[in-house]
């Protein structure tokens, strides 16, 4: 089935501005959508997809289970509050969102639960997110690697993570990164300003074009309506070798999520 290349994000997006949002990057040709239930805007995620005539069979919708409901008795039902609120009868991706290993309930649990949730038809397909690889191996040794569809991790030019991708595409499990513009400090880097001046383009899309090239999904956000559309331009910008090596030296470790008891120690 895979995963769309190319969607929008939601996170930090509430009320109006969440409905808006998304109202504007389907009316410019998004068609993946990226919810989550801690980001507290699946209902309006739902409204703006209902109001926006775009047929549900054109669409591609994730969300993510919290930490609060990965016991085996609160993950389906959880998912299924979820449904309500995206007004759907099921959802083409769901994630655990964080593998919080500190939580009290064992990955093998969840993974079971989230496997029975695919099963009872709530989601198309499942998958994990903000994983390290001896985490993914553990959700592998639960599920099956075929049946894990992505892992979503943060990912931008200052944070390139090698082990970790690398060991996905040896399993054969897309890399869906979110923070491709590291909260927009990636913005201002001279090397990627540089980049996109040959070509006359954005640094998001440089930065976006990037992560494309090396095979990643992306789902930025924005609540400007021209970013989201200039955003998906980044599809059709090409780099070329000597970009990608100067968009390699860029790397630091530039990490900006990692919240305490909900992080893995990463690779």
């Amino acid at each position: 089935m895979g995963i769309p290349s190319f969607g929008v994000g939601t996170f930090r997006l509430t009320g109006q501005s969440a409905i808006d949002s998304v109202r504007n990057a389907l009316d410019v040709g998004y068609r993946a959508v990226d919810t989550a239930q801690i980001y507290g805007n699946e209902a309006e995620v739902g409204q703006a997809i209902a109001e926006s005539g775009v047929p549900r069979s054109e669409l591609f919708i994730t969300t993510k289970i919290w930490t609060a409901n990965y016991a085996k008795t609160k993950l389906v039902s959880s998912l299924r509050e979820s449904l309500e609120k995206l007004r759907t009868d099921s959802v083409d991706l769901t994630l655990i969102h964080w593998p919080a290993p500190g939580n009290g309930v064992p990955l093998p649990q969840y993974m079971e639960a989230l496997a029975e949730a695919k099963a009872l038809g709530l989601t198309r397909q499942i998958g994990i997110s903000n994983f390290n690889i001896a985490l993914t191996q553990q959700a592998i040794a639960v599920v099956g690697k075929d049946e894990i569809a992505t892992n979503q991790i943060e990912l931008s030019p200052y944070l390139q993570s090698h082990k970790l991708t690398a060991y996905l595409k040896e399993q054969g499990i897309a890399v869906t990164s979110y923070m491709t513009l590291a909260y927009g400090k990636v913005l201002k880097d001279p090397v990627l300003t540089t980049i996109a001046e040959k070509h006359h383009a954005t640094v998001a899309q440089v930065a976006l074009a990037w992560a494309l090239q090396l095979g990643y999904a992306v789902i930025p956000s924005s609540t400007k309506r021209e970013n989201l559309s200039s955003n998906l331009l980044a599809r059709d910008l090409k780099l070329d070798a000597q970009d990608m090596a100067l968009i390699a030296t860029l790397d630091r470790n530039g990490r900006e999520v990692n919240p305490e008891g909900l992080a893995p120690d990463w690779d």
